[in-house]
């Protein structure tokens, strides 16, 4: 049955105007749009900065620019937007229009379409939760070396002694390595082994989680004064190294290897599933996030052009932090290639007199500042190997791809480019800083997406807001001891990898079934219509009825088969070596990820069958009409209006809508 309007101001009786006048008062009679109970934003500009603050982070800079160097770079661009034009934004719309019609964090949300589906939500708040534990440590990391970047020379520039000594793990390793595994985390060589906590990184943990707690201390009122900081901040940053860093050696040579087209890579299916997986959590899709702020949103705010601007700057500061860090990091593989030439053209100099002739090179190898890479590169590849000695490649590709994602890439293999360059401390101290704001804005989002809904959702909770914000944080805190053990970068590790990729993935699928299934894609236009005063192109309702909803069905199924076939593995340091090794998680470690995946998921059959018990419970009348859903039971009748709005068409017999 084709949905009926809403009724029009003229058409509302008397009884009808009173009750909203009591619910509103005299602000909502002058615009029952903004109700005074719900907090907005001051401008658009404060809206624009915390959806963008929250969708660029940590992954913007050391997770795309690996994926893009090892997944075909160019290739993987095109990719990219494919993916990002056809799932991310239709789906980043979706959110974004929901959470502005309904005026309600991601609880509120799923349960006014249906009472069933509020589990959504609480699996959101869970998972963001999560995330919020670990990324908390990243921004505790980034305190530490922010406050070791004020001294000169660096402490990770050059490799301890003792006795006179050069330390060997740090001698088998490199400086920033050894800095990075033994003084700031001082590592175990495996899960298993606990160790002490490391003081310094609790009370830089500490420190993190106070910043995040004042930053939210009264709401988004509080929380967007910093974003104007720790949102632009970045870009200055970034665009600072960026003119920087082509200035370097080598720099140019960077970039050609990162954007060097290899299409031949669209024919594996596991790099379409990285591309998918990237475009899903670069826009912080499932998170309760997006729709929590667009709640504050006056319902006539065009969410459609939001997408797609939040959505492109979102991939342009990935384009542009890629620029950067190929930059840097191109800077430091050519004088990491140019030591290493020089060190085995001094043995072949050494050795020279008793080699055939045959295998002497022709460039003039006693000088080796007058000797390429690339004459040094074809003559190892011609003669190197039967020439005795233990000759090197000095391979500018394999150099460049030597810890270049995530941790790896900010805290060694940038950390060393930086102490290569003069000045090291300020752009050290620079970079650090830079990381930090990236991390705070994406953890205000995070944890909007968990209070937000909570205080939507329960009276007491919004009436306490202040007392929920220190609580959640104390709780954060205590619960995040555990990743400062010696151990504690390997519970990192299993959190990013595994307590929220699942999750999320699931959580979208059952918010798009939602919408464009039970509530139905037409009436969502529809509303969407009301809302912005036009209606959407009908492409919106194929692509989240069969596109969008086909799409994360084959990223779930892809990522859910490869975690079952490839056993959880994760990358240990092991101190006698001085090196990564891979190892596989024990026992009591696969149990605890499979637990996080469960307690994060729980809540959706929970209030499945909370929701189905208590209809029984109360002998509720269903209404037969195809599509009709209970309109969201709450405590307070005044919550929004469309929740007003919702009962009385009930009571004239008109379906609900968003609108």
């Amino acid at each position: 049955m084709e949905k009926k309007p809403l009724p029009a101001d003229d058409d509302k009786t008397e009884a009808t105007e009173s009750e909203i006048d009591r619910c509103l008062g005299e602000e909502g009679q002058q615009d029952s749009s903004e109700p005074a109970a719900r907090a907005g934003w001051n401008s658009k500009i404060e809206y624009f900065l915390a959806q963008v603050g929250f969708s660029v982070g940590l992954g913007n800079v050391w997770r795309f620019p690996y994926l893009c160097h090892q997944n075909g770079g160019g290739a993987f661009l095109l990719l990219y937007v494919l993916l990002m034009l056809v799932v991310g934004i239709p789906l980043f719309f979706l959110e974004l229009a929901a959470g502005q019609a309904i005026r309600q964090g991601s609880i509120g949300v799923w349960k006014y379409i249906s009472p069933k589906l509020a589990g959504i939500g609480y699996s959101s708040c869970v998972v963001c939760f999560f995330v919020a534990l670990y990324y908390n440590v990243i921004l505790a990391w980034s305190l530490f070396y922010l406050g070791n970047s004020f001294q000169y020379p660096l402490p990770w520039e050059q490799c301890p002694k003792q006795d006179n000594i050069t330390v060997k793990e740090c001698e088998k390793s490199s400086a920033t390595s050894y800095f990075w595994y033994r003084k700031a985390l001082d590592i175990t060589d495996s899960i298993d082994e606990t160790g002490s906590f490391n003081t310094y990184i609790v009370c830089c943990l500490l420190a993190a989680w106070t910043i995040v707690c004042l930053g939210m201390f009264k709401g988004i009122k509080t929380s967007v004064k910093v974003m104007y900081f720790s949102s632009i901040f970045p870009y200055v940053v970034l665009f600072c190294f960026l003119v920087r860093g082509l200035m370097l050696d080598g720099a140019l040579d960077g970039i050609s290897y990162m954007f060097y087209p290899k299409l031949e890579i669209w024919g594996d299916i596991q790099v379409w599933r990285q591309a998918a997986t990237q475009v899903f959590f670069a826009l912080g899709l499932g998170f309760g996030s997006i729709i929590a702020y667009s709640s504050y949103n006056p319902k006539n705010n065009n969410c459609h052009r939001d997408a797609f601007t939040v959505s492109g700057i979102n991939f342009l500061t990935s384009v542009l932090a890629t620029l950067v860090v190929f930059a840097v990091l191109g800077f430091r593989a050519k004088q990491n290639i140019t030591a290493c030439v020089t060190s085995n053209l001094k043995k072949l100099d050494q050795l020279s007199s008793g080699l055939d002739k045959s295998l002497i090179p022709g460039f003039n190898f006693s000088d080796p500042e007058s000797v390429t890479v690339e004459d040094y590169s074809a003559w190892f590849k011609q003669s190197g190997n039967r020439i005795p000695g233990n000759f090197t490649e000095c391979n500018l590709e394999k150099e460049m791809q030597k810890g270049v994602e995530g941790t790896g890439l900010a805290f060694i293999a940038f950390t060393e480019a930086m102490s290569l360059l003069p000045g090291s401390p300020f752009w050290s101290a620079l970079f650090f800083l830079m990381l930090l704001n990236l991390g705070l804005s994406t953890m205000f989002g995070t944890m909007e997406g968990i209070l937000a809904p909570l205080t939507d959702r329960f009276k007491t909770l919004a009436n306490n807001k202040t007392k929920l914000t220190i609580f959640s944080c104390i709780i954060g805190f205590i619960i995040g001891l555990l990743f400062t053990q010696r151990c504690g970068n390997y519970f990192v590790m299993m959190f990013d990898d595994y307590s929220a990729t699942l999750p999320l993935i699931i959580v979208v699928v059952f918010e798009t079934f939602s919408v464009s299934w039970l509530y139905g894609a037409d009436r969502f236009l529809d509303d969407i219509e009301a809302m912005l005063g036009w209606r959407p192109h009908v492409i919106y309702k194929y692509l989240w009825k069969y596109i969008c909803l086909l799409a994360m069905l084959g990223l779930l199924g892809a990522t859910t088969i490869r975690m079952l076939i490839t056993p959880p593995t994760y990358m240990s340091w092991n101190e006698e070596t001085a090196s990564e090794v891979k190892l596989e998680y024990p026992g009591w470690a696969l149990a605890v990820l499979a637990l996080l995946i469960i307690f994060a998921m729980m809540p959706v059959p929970v209030a499945l069958i909370h929701a189905v018990l208590q209809d029984r419970t109360k002998q509720t009348a269903r209404d037969t009409e195809i599509g009709q859903y209970s309109i969201v039971n709450t405590d307070d009748n005044c919550d929004t209006p469309m929740t007003d709005m919702s009962e009385l068409d009930q009571r004239n017999g008109t379906p609900a809508s968003l609108s």
